[in-house]
């Protein structure tokens, strides 16, 4: 079975659009945002907006569409104003993916800002409770891991493991980026650490619970809680890496998202492509 493969997608001009871009790369899946992620407020998507992407979306033959949630929502905030703003921003972006028949949505899970781990996490999953008796339950939400810069959450797979606790596994669950999880410390740059890596995320979340998987090397050391993505091969988690996740039958049927550099007209978002389908025919050392 061939591997559901793809990038982040542009939607300028229209949502519509993005499936043309992610056809030209060699999409066979793909992530995009459904509104401007640097805003609080857009315009609502029309019918027509909507209509148009669901026909683009069926001619097209992509497989899974993925949506990213804004950068600005902070659920593990301790000012009020943002937390309030951030419930309903996300709620809105869950029911704009319904509109669009997405059906998951990718969150990073915050910032305690100076307030400490627990009562962080416990800011998250008081909003998520909220925010899920009032938005569409056919669209889910994935958690993704972060690389632990600052006060951000996540960049512990424990914090993964207590926000997801309690939750129904139709409506959280979680993203794996692989730039993060290098960066917050776990070593995914050899065979030994890639599995390492993968048991101590099976016994502490669960390898189910993931969804999607981000692919993105590492600018930056392992440990380095420092969030920078580098061409596929070309960084510290290198190909090693990369070939055992792509030779990893229990992910063969995830979508795989690369958020890396596009170039100058989305060029290595092809070459990054190709690299992974070779890696996954290659024999690991």
């Amino acid at each position: 079975m061939k591997h559901l493969l793809g990038a982040h997608v542009s939607v300028a001009g229209g949502l519509e659009k993005a499936f043309a871009r992610a056809i030209e790369s060699g999409c066979t899946a793909l992530q995009i945002f459904t509104k401007n992620a640097n805003r609080w407020h857009v315009k609502p998507i029309s019918d027509r907006e909507a209509t148009a992407f669901r026909q683009a979306w069926h001619e097209s033959g992509i497989g899974p569409v993925v949506a990213h949630d804004a950068y600005l929502i902070n659920l593990a905030s301790p000012k009020s104003d943002v937390w309030e703003k951030s419930k309903n921003a996300l709620r809105d972006e869950l029911c704009r993916c319904a509109q669009l028949g997405v059906t998951d949505l990718v969150m990073h899970p915050g910032a305690h800002l100076g307030t400490g781990i627990a009562i962080g996490l416990e800011r998250i999953r008081t909003a998520l409770r909220e925010v899920f008796q009032e938005s569409p339950q056919q669209v889910r939400l994935l958690l993704e891991n972060t690389a632990g810069q600052g006060s951000y959450l996540g960049g512990d797979f424990s914090h993964l493991a207590a926000l997801l606790e309690g939750f129904d596994k139709q409506r959280c669950a979680v993203c794996l980026d692989t730039c993060h999880a290098h960066a917050a410390g776990y070593d995914l740059s050899t065979a030994e650490g890639y599995a390492q890596t993968m048991a101590e995320f099976d016994r502490l979340v669960g390898l189910e619970q993931i969804k999607v998987f981000h692919l993105n090397d590492s600018l930056k050391p392992c440990g380095s809680k420092v969030d920078r993505h580098a061409h596929i091969g070309e960084g510290t988690i290198g190909r090693t890496g990369f070939a055992c996740l792509m030779q990893d039958q229990r992910f063969v049927e995830i979508p795989m998202i690369l958020e890396t550099p596009k170039g100058d007209r989305d060029e290595m978002d092809v070459i990054n492509l190709t690299l992974l389908r070779e890696l996954a025919e290659e024999t690991t050392s």
